[in-house]
């Protein structure tokens, strides 16, 4: 009998090790998502609600770059190459996607910021990338990405001494939200 407890317990054991092993799985994506948005790591960007209350006399340089995944259709590019900013100024880059298929498309962009360093002190305000975008056959849209530079950065040792950013975008392609897609919308149906 005492076989069978040792047993048990093994296999307890070993259930708890899976379970445990497919939790930490579940939970690595958001995770490392949070991580990179606390840190910067990575050069993922922040997102701010409001303009930084202080704008320093030193300025920083901002390049944007504009990119599409294989599989993307559209044309993407940024309206200008290089802005050059103060710290903690809020400014305003456009970029311009066009649809030149003969039907609609729709993408999400991921972005980053290099040197990575500078990712934690990267804020975005408002951004074209924080939503799918739709384009309709033959359409040309701008698209703003309103931001600014906290002025902490000139605190960090090892951030204060970049002097120019690049912004980069690259959009992929999704499936059409249902509207999009000719499908009846579920919006407000309940299902039992």
């Amino acid at each position: 009998m005492k076989r069978l407890d040792g047993n048990a317990r093994i296999a307890a054991l070993l259930v708890g090790v899976v379970v445990g092993m497919g939790a930490l799985a579940w939970a690595a994506v958001p995770f490392y998502d949070w991580f990179c948005r606390v840190t910067g790591y990575g050069g993922t960007t922040n997102v701010a609600e409001q303009a930084s209350d202080r704008v320093l006399d030193r300025t920083i340089s901002v390049r944007f770059d504009a990119n599409t995944a294989p599989d993307m259709p559209w044309q993407f590019r940024s309206k200008q190459n290089v802005m050059k900013v103060r710290i903690g100024e809020t400014a305003m880059a456009f970029y311009e996607a066009y649809n030149p298929t003969d039907k609609p498309v729709a993408g999400t962009a991921s972005y980053n910021v290099a040197p990575d360093v500078a990712g934690y002190y990267f804020n975005k305000i408002q951004c074209f990338c924080f939503t799918e975008q739709v384009l309709q056959p033959g359409e040309r849209v701008e698209m703003p990405v309103v931001f600014y530079v906290d002025p902490e950065i000139v605190d960090d040792p090892d951030a204060n001494r970049v002097h120019q950013i690049t912004l980069s975008y690259t959009f992929y392609q999704t499936e059409l939200p249902d509207v999009q897609a000719g499908l009846p919308s579920t919006e407000g149906t309940t299902y039992n």
